[in-house]
């Protein structure tokens, strides 16, 4: 399965959301506790930059005043740190990290391979190039979405395809990224470029 850039992005939408503080200390989050535990693929790294020139989502304050800094948010597919405000700092006995407000200027690591040589490795199977509707628990992590997108054969793109079903669990998709593409979408908080997923479940005529 790929996932095309703007795409991709919901996905690291998804972790943000496992890992900020109201659903930690509400527990309703599959990444309870994941603090220093292998999450994505070891080749992962995802680090916050709030000062970038001209980013989206860059500022010197988070929505409380609390002054931001850049960090490491995952490193070698380890979750270095959470998405916190002071409140849920606080509920969880742990420190701002300066996200009252969301998050700042994701950068997701990529490879050198762009999206052709991305449809190459995969070989066979979806690229996706839209998502519709919000079949996921938050709790287990249970993905399913409906798609659009292309079958892709011999490393080309085939025929389109519509109204499919892609289904997996996040947290096996995570540990199950085999690439990132260098097309990266950097038109929002959270700057990504394809990401190809291993095996995932197709269902749709």
């Amino acid at each position: 399965m790929l996932y095309e850039a703007p795409a991709a992005a919901g996905l690291i939408g998804h972790f943000v959301h496992a890992v900020s503080g109201g659903s930690l200390y509400r527990k309703s989050s599959f990444l309870l506790d994941s603090l220093g535990k292998q999450v994505f693929a070891p080749a992962i790294h995802v680090r916050e930059e709030p000062h970038m020139r001209r980013g989206q989502a860059s500022a010197p304050f988070d929505d409380e005043g609390v002054a931001t800094e850049p960090r490491d948010v995952v490193r070698g597919g380890v979750v270095q740190g959470y998405f916190l405000g002071s409140y849920s700092a606080r509920k969880l006995g742990l420190a701002s990290t300066a996200n009252a407000g969301g998050n700042h200027n994701l950068v997701v690591s990529h490879d050198d391979a762009d999206l052709p040589a991305l449809l190459r490795r995969m070989g066979r199977g979806v690229m996706v190039t839209e998502l519709l509707g919000q079949g996921i628990n938050t709790v287990t992590g249970d993905y399913s979405r409906g798609a659009a997108g292309y079958w892709i054969e011999d490393g080309e793109i085939a025929y389109p395809v519509e109204e499919i079903t892609i289904a997996g669990n996040l947290g096996r998709m995570y540990r199950d990224i085999v690439a990132i593409g260098n097309d990266v979408d950097r038109r929002g908080s959270r700057h990504c470029g394809s990401i190809l997923i291993g095996a995932m479940t197709v269902a749709g005529n």
